[in-house]
């Protein structure tokens, strides 16, 4: 309740997460002296305990939770238990499962948790990870849900005083949320809709996006067989390890999609931003598919 609490607005927390910073530093460099009493020493734990609550929320990443004593690490996990937020510790931990953001069990759990703000901070984490996930497959539509998220995020922090207490502005929060998390996967299991899959459909996205940005029409039954094409071309110099800090593969790359484009009529503007769109794609791809395959 007190993590809920201090997340009441977004000034507060910061306040609170900035004192409590420095009640730490003070307390490391004294701890040791006996002039503390214990019922000192339990409050100090305490502030220390929801910082590292709300920092686990926001960040991702707890602070020391080892320099808490062991009574309160224990309060904390039982109350934790209690109202149904268990996952929170294992968010940011490299060394357990990877959680499903979409499977209607891991939903339901969050449903559970009765303090509002605490619940739309979990969401928004688990959100920004889903997204960020999606920027290693298909990097253009990443940051358009990224902008989406961030308005989003910012409309929550700059809620006005008299919306900060009332349940139901929460409550529009949350579902905002969770439609944008819905939005995100539709869009992920989209390629199949077009009869391509998902790295084709992030070279779909650029030409798509380009067209949008320069205000040109380039039809669907002629972007769709493009972008496969332009995937072709990019994995045949992805084949070399070293393709992308090698300047010859990379000027066969450009001069091979630059023909590639002129043949099919895209577009009639500046090509180099076409190429190094598909590239900084290209590239984005290869380096999360290598440190995967590591």
């Amino acid at each position: 309740m007190a993590a809920e609490y201090v997340q009441v607005t977004d000034k507060t927390e910061k306040r609170f997460m900035a004192l409590v910073k420095r009640l730490k530093a003070a307390y490391d460099i004294s701890c040791g002296s006996d002039a503390f009493t214990q019922d000192e020493r339990d409050h100090i734990h305490f502030y220390m305990a929801v910082r590292s609550i709300v920092f686990k929320l926001t960040k991702g990443d707890a602070p020391d939770i080892a320099q808490m004593n062991a009574r309160v690490q224990q309060m904390i996990q039982s109350a934790l238990q209690s109202d149904g937020v268990e996952e929170l510790f294992k968010l940011g931990n490299d060394h357990t499962k990877e959680v499903d953001l979409f499977d209607d069990d891991y939903l339901a759990k969050l449903e559970k948790i009765k303090m509002p703000n605490t619940k739309i901070k979990l969401l928004q984490q688990l959100l920004k990870r889903a997204i960020d996930e999606y920027r290693k497959v298909n990097k253009s539509k990443a940051a358009d849900f990224s902008i989406m998220f961030k308005t989003l995020v910012e409309k929550y922090n700059d809620r006005k005083e008299q919306d900060i207490l009332v349940s139901n502005v929460l409550e529009d929060f949350t579902v905002e949320i969770l439609n944008l998390y819905h939005a995100l996967k539709k869009e992920k299991e989209s390629f199949a809709d077009l009869g391509i899959n998902f790295e084709e459909k992030a070279f779909y996205d650029i030409l798509k996006a380009l067209a949008k940005k320069y205000d040109f029409e380039y039809p669907d039954e002629k972007l769709i067989p493009l972008s496969k094409k332009v995937k072709d071309v990019v994995d045949d110099k992805a084949k070399y390890i070293d393709w992308s800090h090698r300047n010859d593969i990379k000027a066969e790359l450009k001069a091979d999609l630059i023909i590639l484009l002129s043949d099919h009529g895209y577009p009639p503007v500046d090509r180099d931003e076409v190429y190094k769109e598909i590239f900084e794609q290209a590239e984005n791809f290869k380096k999360y598919q290598d440190a995967k395959n590591r």
